[in-house]
C-alpha cells in the first residue's frame, strides 16, 4: 500500500489550467484516468488526509505510485480526451459499462456500389447507415420484411449477388416483387441507390411527407384509370403504415431524443437507452457496470454520454438528449455532443409531458435490467460453485461452505435494537431459516456488544439442541421436529459473516470461543472497501472487485442488512403507535377501533367517566373500569409541538 505523500507533486508543478491526469500504479499501469477544468484544484483533493477521502478514492491514491497530466486547451478537449485514454487504458478505477447483449442494429451499406440491408452486430463500419439497435433481430427482420415491398433493396449476401449475375437468373425476391434485382440489371446503380437512401429517409422518421407523396400517386393512377398501380400503391401504403405501428407513438410532436436512465445500488448501476426518431421508439440497449469509483449519478450520466456518443456523429447524435441527473459540467458536454453532432444539441432533464412519462417508463427498465442482472448472476448454478470455490480459497477453508450465516446489527440511535441472521445454502437465500433477535443483555448502542450477544445466544441454542439430540447421526441427518421439519438453530453453519470489520470478528470469535465452537469459520465484511477480515488478522483479505466470492458475500451481508432494518422498522413503529389500550387485557382490536371513534382521540377517552364509557357498544362497566385503571398507571403522555411554530399544543 502506497503513500500518497511519496509521490505528490510540489505545489508549483501542477498548473491552474483545464487537462487530463493519469494515476499509474508501480508496475507503470494506468488504474485511473480523470479531467478537470483546473488540475491544480482537482489533484488536490487527492492528497488530504487518507481519512477524509472517499472508500473508494482512498483505495485508488494507496493503490497509485505516480501521477501525471496533460494540459489542453479547453474544457472539451479534455473530455474528448478522457474518452480516448479510458478505451486505450482500460483503467481498473473507471467506470466502464458493459453491454449486457451484443445489441442488432439494422444496417444499410452505402459504401457499397449496390447497398445492401441486412442485420448487423458488433463495431460499426464507416460507410454504412445504422438504424437502432434493437431488442431482437427478429424485429428488424419483420421490419425490413414489409418495408421490401416498397423499398425493394438488395438483401442478399455478395456470394448470391455474384452468382444471379453469372447466371443471369435472380433469386427467389426478385421474382416475388422484395427485390429489384439490380444483379441482373432489372435497375441500374443510380436507380437502386436511390431507393436505399429512400430506405433510410423512411427508417430515420421522415415517414409523414413519404407516405402523402404515395396517396398522392395512387389518387393519380385512380383518375388516369390505373387501377393496378393504383392498387399496388394503396398495397404500398399499408404495409408502411403497418411497419410504423410496430413503434408506437411516444413523443406527439415528432421529436428525435435519446432518453437515459440510471438505477444503482451502493455497487452497481444500470443505464437504459431509448432512442426515439420521429416521435417512435426506434430502438433501445442498456449496459450494467460496477462502481469502483466514488461517483455520483451526474458522473454516471456523463460515463454513459462518452460511451453512447464518443465515436458517433452527425444524426447519430439526436438534436435532444434527455437525462435524470445533468452532468457537473454541462456546458462543456453539451459543447462537445453539438460538436459530434454538427448542430445544436440540447441536454436537459424533463420535468413534465410526455417526456416525463417516458423518461419513468426508462427508468422501470432501468430498474428491471438492475434486478434482473443481480437475479441472473446469483441464480446460475456455475457462478454459486465457482463463488463458494473461491470464497474458500480466500479464507483458507477445508471445504465450500455450503451453509453460510450472516449476521448484522440495526437501531435507530441506540433504540429499538435488533439483530438478524440470514442463512445462504448453496449459494441460494434460506428464507426459512431467518432468525430475528432483540438485544436484552444491556441498553443503548454498542454494535460489538451486541454481535457478542447474538452469536452467543445462536451457538449457545445450537449446542442446546445438540445435547437433546446427542451427536449428529453417522448419515448426517438434521434433528427434526414431531412434524418432520428440522429444529431450529440446529444445523450449524460452515461460516459466519459478521456485517463490521475487525472489532465485530473479534467479539463474534471470543462469543464462539467461550462455548467451545472451534468447528466454524469466522470473518466481517466491512462495508466501506469491501474487505474481509479474519479473526487475528492485522491486515484484511482483499478480494478482485470482479470476484464471484466476493459478490456472494456482498449479498449475504446485503441480505442481513435488509432483513435487520425490517425488523428494526417494524418494533419502532409498533412502539410509536402503541397506547395504553393495547395494556387492557380482553381488549380486541375492534373495541379499540370503536372507543377512539366515538370519542375521536385517546386524550379525550382518557377524561371520561365510567358511564361515559360504557356508552360505547360492546363496552360493559367492568371493562370501562379496567380502561381508566390502565390509563392510570400509565405514563402521562408527551404534549403535542407544533412543528411549524415550536408552540406547546394543549
Amino acid at each position: 500500500m502506497a503513500d500518497p505523500s511519496s509521490y505528490r507533486p510540489k505545489p508549483g508543478q501542477i498548473p491552474d489550467s483545464p487537462g487530463v491526469y493519469k494515476f499509474r500504479d508501480e508496475h507503470r499501469r494506468v488504474i485511473y484516468v480523470g479531467k478537470a477544468k483546473s488540475l491544480r484544484q482537482r489533484l488536490a483533493n487527492y492528497f488530504q488526509d487518507l481519512a477524509s477521502l472517499h472508500p473508494r478514492t482512498r483505495s485508488m491514491v494507496t493503490t497509485a505510485a505516480s501521477v501525471e497530466w496533460t494540459v489542453v486547451a479547453t474544457e472539451v478537449e479534455a473530455l474528448q480526451l478522457e474518452y480516448s485514454w479510458i478505451k486505450e487504458f482500460d483503467p481498473r478505477f473507471n467506470v466502464k459499462y458493459r453491454d449486457d447483449k451484443s445489441y442488432p442494429y439494422l444496417a444499410v451499406t452505402l459504401n457499397e456500389e449496390y447497398p445492401r440491408v441486412q442485420v448487423m452486430r458488433g463495431a460499426k463500419k464507416k460507410g454504412v447507415r445504422y438504424f437502432g439497435p434493437y431488442g431482437h433481430a427478429w424485429a428488424i427482420r419483420e421490419t425490413v420484411d414489409l418495408m421490401l415491398r416498397v423499398f425493394p433493396v438488395r438483401t442478399c449476401s455478395a456470394g448470391v449477388f455474384k452468382n444471379a449475375a453469372r447466371t443471369g437468373r435472380p433469386c427467389l425476391l426478385g421474382y416475388i416483387g422484395k427485390c429489384s434485382a439490380p444483379c441482373v440489371g432489372r435497375v441500374d446503380a443510380e436507380d437502386h441507390r436511390e431507393l436505399a437512401e429512400d430506405f433510410c429517409d423512411f427508417m430515420a422518421g421522415r415517414t409523414g411527407a413519404y407516405i402523402r407523396r404515395l396517396e398522392k400517386d395512387m389518387q393519380d393512377a385512380a383518375e388516369e384509370m390505373e387501377y393496378e398501380r393504383a392498387a399496388r400503391l394503396r398495397d404500398d401504403i399499408e404495409a408502411l403504415k403497418r411497419a410504423m405501428e410496430k413503434s408506437a407513438v411516444v413523443l406527439a410532436d415528432a421529436t428525435d431524443a435519446d432518453l437515459i436512465a440510471l438505477a444503482e445500488d451502493e455497487l452497481e448501476a444500470a443505464v437504459q437507452i431509448f432512442h426515439v426518431r420521429g416521435g417512435r421508439v426506434r430502438g433501445q440497449r442498456g449496459w450494467v457496470t460496477d462502481k469502483v469509483e466514488a461517483v455520483t449519478s451526474a458522473g454516471l450520466v456523463e460515463h454513459a454520454l462518452q460511451q453512447l456518443y464518443g465515436e458517433e456523429s452527425g444524426d447519430a447524435v439526436p438534436k435532444e438528449v434527455l437525462v435524470p441527473a445533468l452532468p457537473e459540467d454541462e456546458a462543456a458536454v453539451t459543447q462537445w455532443l453539438t460538436q459530434r453532432r454538427g448542430a445544436n444539441v440540447s441536454l436537459r432533464i424533463p420535468q413534465r409531458g410526455d417526456k416525463r412519462a417516458l423518461m419513468e417508463t426508462v427508468q422501470r427498465n432501468a430498474q428491471q435490467s438492475l434486478v434482473l442482472h443481480k437475479t441472473k448472476r446469483a441464480a446460475d448454478l456455475t457462478t454459486r460453485s465457482r463463488a463458494l470455490e473461491e470464497i474458500a480459497a480466500a479464507l483458507d477453508l477445508d471445504s465450500a461452505p455450503l451453509r453460510i450465516e450472516c449476521f448484522d446489527i440495526s437501531h435507530l440511535q441506540g433504540d429499538d435494537v435488533v439483530a438478524s441472521m440470514v442463512v445462504f445454502e448453496d449459494g441460494l437465500a434460506r428464507k426459512s431459516e431467518y432468525r430475528r433477535f432483540q438485544i436484552k443483555g444491556f441498553e443503548g448502542q454498542d454494535d460489538v456488544r451486541s454481535m457478542h450477544e447474538v452469536i452467543h445466544r445462536r451457538f449457545r441454542r445450537y449446542l442446546a439442541e445438540k445435547e437433546k439430540t446427542g451427536e449428529w447421526a453417522e448419515d448426517g441427518e438434521v434433528p427434526a421436529e414431531d412434524d418432520g421439519r428440522p429444529k431450529k438453530f440446529a444445523y450449524p453453519p460452515q461460516l459466519v459473516v459478521v456485517d463490521g470489520g475487525q472489532p465485530q470478528v473479534a467479539a463474534a470469535k471470543k462469543a464462539m470461543d467461550e462455548l467451545g465452537i472451534d468447528d466454524v469459520a469466522v470473518c466481517g465484511l466491512a462495508k466501506r472497501l469491501e474487505e474481509v477480515w479474519l479473526p487475528d488478522d492485522d491486515d484484511p483479505v482483499v478480494l478482485p472487485r470482479s470476484s464471484e466470492g466476493l459478490y456472494l458475500l456482498q449479498r449475504v451481508r446485503d441480505e442481513a442488512h435488509r432483513f435487520a432494518i425490517q425488523y428494526q422498522r417494524s418494533k419502532r413503529n409498533k412502539r410509536i403507535r402503541s397506547s395504553p389500550l393495547d395494556d387492557v387485557p380482553g381488549l380486541g382490536e375492534a373495541r379499540k377501533q370503536a372507543l377512539i371513534k366515538h370519542f375521536g382521540s385517546v386524550k379525550k377517552l382518557r377524561s371520561a367517566t365510567i358511564d361515559q364509557i360504557c356508552e360505547v357498544p360492546g363496552i360493559g362497566r367492568k371493562t370501562a373500569e379496567t380502561i381508566l385503571a390502565a390509563f392510570a398507571t400509565a405514563e402521562p403522555a408527551a404534549p403535542a409541538v407544533n412543528t411549524a411554530t415550536g408552540e406547546i399544543m394543549e
